[in-house]
């Protein structure tokens, strides 16, 4: 499996494991620098794990939708560029700023991600990446409206969890349905259950159109 640069394989209490170099931030084993990006708590690091191409890289600006408190876009700004980490909540937003006194390239943002107009003023044009964790309904509109700040070669490397959207339809209508809104702005490049990892939750990687 190909992995992009920053994210490296390691031996990590007797198992290989995906590690970026970086702070810990979520209680995750580190040794030497590296720390382990469990697959169990991100979607980004499943997909990965799974050998999806993300379009993680050195160079990549980010646009990160749903950043909690900061699990998976720590590991994401361990490896990429200016990472921009939108977060709707205010109290997982204070654990986002200590994980981001540690980040020079971290920034977070107090902000809702259905409303992009918020931010514009602060997210640079041209985003290589725009990773999406939304865990609420409507996230293919989600995805649509933060299409505005991707380059034109960039990618939208999205998660989408079928009982956000809706609780009572099977997992495949739901993905169904969100696959068929996303293309009418994306073109669909890969798709993938992560239920190996994550119960009832699909992979998108995209790009606009």
């Amino acid at each position: 499996m190909s992995l992009p640069g920053g994210v490296e394989r390691r031996t990590v209490d007797g198992r290989d494991r995906l590690v970026t170099r970086g702070e810990p931030v979520y209680g995750e084993p580190s040794v030497d620098g590296w720390r382990v990006w469990d697959p169990g708590r991100s979607k980004l690091g499943a997909m990965l794990t799974l050998g999806m191409e993300t379009g993680l890289s050195p160079e990549a600006s980010v646009l990160y939708l749903g950043a909690a408190s900061g699990t998976t876009v720590s590991h994401v700004a361990d490896v990429c560029g200016p990472t921009y980490a939108v977060e709707f909540a205010p109290r997982p937003t204070r654990d986002l700023l200590d994980v981001a006194g540690s980040r020079q390239n971290l920034f977070p943002l107090l902000k809702d991600a259905r409303k992009p107009e918020t931010y514009a003023h602060v997210v640079e044009s041209d985003i290589d990446l725009l990773v999406q964790d939304v865990a609420t309904r409507g996230q293919a509109d989600v995805a649509l409206r933060n299409r505005q700040f991707l380059a034109a070669d960039g990618r939208l490397v999205l998660a989408v969890k079928a009982r956000s959207e809706d609780v009572t339809a099977a997992p495949e209508d739901v993905f169904d349905r969100v696959e068929a809104r996303l293309d009418e702005g994306y073109d669909l490049l890969e798709t993938r259950r992560l239920d190996t990892y994550h119960a009832d939750h699909i992979a998108v990687v995209a790009r606009p159109r």
